[in-house]
């Protein structure tokens, strides 16, 4: 049994930098295994469907499956594949938000692992990617650039959230964008991180994760510009947290200081205690190491008392089961979840759990989807190098 640590405590309201303080999500778009549709995704989610398949390589894997998007196929080459994916999805995110790429206001911030760099022989620049996309797609600015492995997308949705609430900019799109490729196979399957069976995440029994591609980008707007123009909103960023344990190249701190410290920080920054939480998107990457850092985390943030499961606490659900792990571009597509959780008061079952791992103190579906109220929502990314970021958002009334 894990000791709990002590529970982080509401902070007062931190300062506002004017009525552009609160952020808004006024677009969403994603590109998945599942679809490209908001509703088409999330409805495939519910049912407990999943994108991963077989996927053919002519290198020794240790598991030969993947989830891979519909378009662009995988006879495209990596640099344009990114490319595509990247447009595609970016021109899907601004245009549910009712915006003209070519506002001057807005800009693009981006983010990916490796994006195609690993198996691209020539690579100019390592923000190539970006810069051609949003050009491609008639943007005025040229974009920021965010590379922190698995917590890119994530990392993203964080700088463009503070770049509004600071009052520098009024409208960022931001997000991550990632491919599968050759290389990144070998190497997870060299790391031993790839799953031989598949990805059970929080699983008695899981041993890896199953790589996926896809991509997923979030408008985020003042409430100032937002209101003025009659906006809808998908829902709130409130707050953000980012940590980096420091611990090795590949492996979290097993102690979860680094997760406990990036969700305290998101909930002071909303102002808002671990008790006021709803639901959770964990990482979720299927790992034993990662699926045990998670574990003495949420212990440590939501449970009181001697219980080993916190039955009152909030709702945990993940979807690298139904995406694959897509690297870069997780952290953006789990957003999009939690928002849609938030909207419909609903989460999906983890695909290929089946019995939930004995240390786990938080409730997850399994089988079917689980109903939960309330409107403050995190979304927990753990990257490479120890990069780890939380979001916090707030559904609308």
């Amino acid at each position: 049994m894990v000791t709990p640590g002590p529970r982080p405590q509401p902070a007062p309201a931190p300062a506002p930098a004017g009525e552009d303080a609160d952020v808004w999500v006024t677009g969403m778009g994603w590109t998945t295994a599942l679809g490209s549709g908001l509703d088409e995704v999330w409805n495939a989610l519910l049912d407990g469907r999943t994108g991963v398949d077989a996927v053919p390589s002519e290198h020794r894997l240790r598991n030969g499956t993947a989830a891979v998007v519909h378009h662009p196929p995988l006879s495209v080459p990596p640099a344009e594949r990114q490319h595509l994916l990247t447009r595609d999805t970016l021109a899907a995110a601004v245009r549910d938000a009712g915006l003209d790429p070519t506002d001057a206001r807005l800009l693009p911030v981006l983010g990916t692992s490796y994006g195609p760099h690993l198996d691209t022989v020539d690579v100019p620049a390592l923000d190539r990617w970006a810069a051609d996309a949003t050009r491609a797609l008639g943007t005025a600015r040229a974009p920021l650039s965010v590379t922190t492995a698995c917590s890119s997308g994530s990392d993203s949705i964080l700088v463009g959230a503070e770049l509004i609430r600071s009052g520098a900019e009024d409208l960022c799109v931001c997000g991550g964008a990632d491919v599968l490729t050759p290389a990144k196979r070998l190497g997870h399957s060299a790391l031993g991180t790839m799953s031989p069976t598949a990805l059970r995440a929080f699983d008695a029994d899981n041993d890896g994760t199953i790589l996926g591609e896809g991509a997923a980008f979030l408008v985020l707007e003042s409430g100032r510009s937002a209101r003025a123009r009659g906006a809808r909103a998908h829902g709130f960023l409130v707050g953000t947290g980012s940590a980096n344990d420091a611990e090795s190249p590949a492996a979290p701190d097993a102690s979860g200081d680094s997760v406990v410290r990036a969700v305290s920080k998101a909930l002071r920054g909303a102002a808002r205690g671990a008790a006021d939480v709803s639901v959770l998107n964990a990482h979720g990457s299927g790992t034993p190491a990662n699926d045990a850092v998670e574990s003495v985390s949420y212990t440590r943030l939501f449970r009181t008392g001697t219980d080993c499961r916190a039955s009152d606490g909030p709702t945990v659900f993940a979807t690298k089961g139904a995406f694959g792990h897509t690297l870069g571009a997780t952290g953006a597509m789990e957003a999009v979840t939690v928002l849609l959780a938030l909207r419909d008061g609903t989460v999906p079952p983890v695909h290929g759990l089946r019995t939930l791992r004995p240390d786990f103190p938080l409730p997850v579906p399994k089988s079917r989807p689980a109903a939960f109220t309330g409107r403050l929502g995190l979304s927990v990314t753990l990257g490479f190098g120890g990069f780890n970021t939380c979001l916090a958002f707030e559904g609308t009334p």
